[in-house]
Protein backbone atom coordinates (compact mmCIF):
# COMPACT_ATOMS: atom_id res chain seq x y z
CA UNK A 1 0.00 0.00 0.00
CA UNK A 2 2.67 2.49 1.03
CA UNK A 3 4.90 1.37 -1.83
CA UNK A 4 2.05 2.04 -4.28
CA UNK A 5 1.54 5.53 -2.84
CA UNK A 6 5.26 6.30 -3.12
CA UNK A 7 5.31 4.94 -6.67
CA UNK A 8 2.40 7.19 -7.67
CA UNK A 9 4.11 10.14 -5.99
CA UNK A 10 7.26 9.53 -8.01
CA UNK A 11 5.49 8.91 -11.30
CA UNK A 12 2.84 11.60 -11.16
CA UNK A 13 2.87 14.00 -8.26
CA UNK A 14 6.53 15.04 -8.20
CA UNK A 15 6.50 16.12 -11.87
CA UNK A 16 3.13 17.85 -11.35
CA UNK A 17 4.40 19.77 -8.33
CA UNK A 18 7.58 20.79 -10.17
CA UNK A 19 5.47 21.99 -13.12
CA UNK A 20 3.14 23.95 -10.82
CA UNK A 21 6.14 25.64 -9.20
CA UNK A 22 7.43 26.48 -12.67
CA UNK A 23 4.11 27.91 -13.78
CA UNK A 24 3.96 29.98 -10.60
CA UNK A 25 7.42 31.34 -11.39
CA UNK A 26 6.33 32.27 -14.88
CA UNK A 27 3.24 34.06 -13.55
CA UNK A 28 5.13 35.85 -10.78
CA UNK A 29 7.88 36.91 -13.17
CA UNK A 30 5.32 38.14 -15.71
CA UNK A 31 7.32 36.34 -18.39
CA UNK A 32 9.97 39.10 -18.36
CA UNK A 33 12.62 38.48 -15.69
CA UNK A 34 14.82 35.77 -14.18
CA UNK A 35 11.97 34.37 -12.10
CA UNK A 36 10.03 33.61 -15.27
CA UNK A 37 13.14 32.03 -16.78
CA UNK A 38 13.54 29.83 -13.73
CA UNK A 39 9.87 28.89 -14.05
CA UNK A 40 10.39 27.78 -17.65
CA UNK A 41 13.37 25.74 -16.48
CA UNK A 42 11.25 24.06 -13.82
CA UNK A 43 8.55 23.17 -16.34
CA UNK A 44 11.24 21.58 -18.53
CA UNK A 45 12.59 19.67 -15.52
CA UNK A 46 9.08 18.38 -14.78
CA UNK A 47 8.78 17.11 -18.36
CA UNK A 48 12.19 15.42 -18.11
CA UNK A 49 11.31 13.74 -14.79
CA UNK A 50 8.05 12.45 -16.28
CA UNK A 51 9.85 11.16 -19.39
CA UNK A 52 12.51 9.36 -17.34
CA UNK A 53 9.77 7.65 -15.34
CA UNK A 54 7.96 6.71 -18.55
CA UNK A 55 11.10 5.29 -20.18
CA UNK A 56 11.89 3.29 -17.04
CA UNK A 57 8.38 1.76 -17.08
CA UNK A 58 8.79 0.89 -20.77
CA UNK A 59 12.10 -0.87 -20.09
CA UNK A 60 10.58 -2.92 -17.28
CA UNK A 61 7.67 -3.94 -19.51
CA UNK A 62 10.15 -4.93 -22.21
CA UNK A 63 12.07 -7.09 -19.75
CA UNK A 64 8.86 -8.83 -18.68
CA UNK A 65 8.01 -9.58 -22.31
CA UNK A 66 11.48 -11.06 -22.85
CA UNK A 67 11.09 -13.25 -19.77
CA UNK A 68 7.70 -14.52 -20.98
CA UNK A 69 9.19 -15.29 -24.39
CA UNK A 70 12.10 -17.16 -22.81
CA UNK A 71 9.68 -19.16 -20.63
CA UNK A 72 7.64 -20.02 -23.73
CA UNK A 73 10.80 -21.22 -25.50
CA UNK A 74 11.74 -23.44 -22.54
CA UNK A 75 8.20 -24.85 -22.54
CA UNK A 76 8.48 -25.49 -26.29
CA UNK A 77 11.79 -27.30 -25.84
CA UNK A 78 10.26 -29.54 -23.15
CA UNK A 79 6.85 -30.26 -24.73
CA UNK A 80 7.33 -29.68 -28.46
CA UNK A 81 4.55 -27.08 -28.70
CA UNK A 82 3.97 -23.46 -27.70
CA UNK A 83 2.20 -22.93 -24.36
CA UNK A 84 -0.79 -21.10 -25.86
CA UNK A 85 -1.55 -23.68 -28.55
Amino acid sequence: MIARILLNATRVWIPVLIAIAGLAGIVVGHGKNATAGAGVGLVLVAIIVWMINWMYRMSIDSNREREREEDARVYFDQHGRWPDE
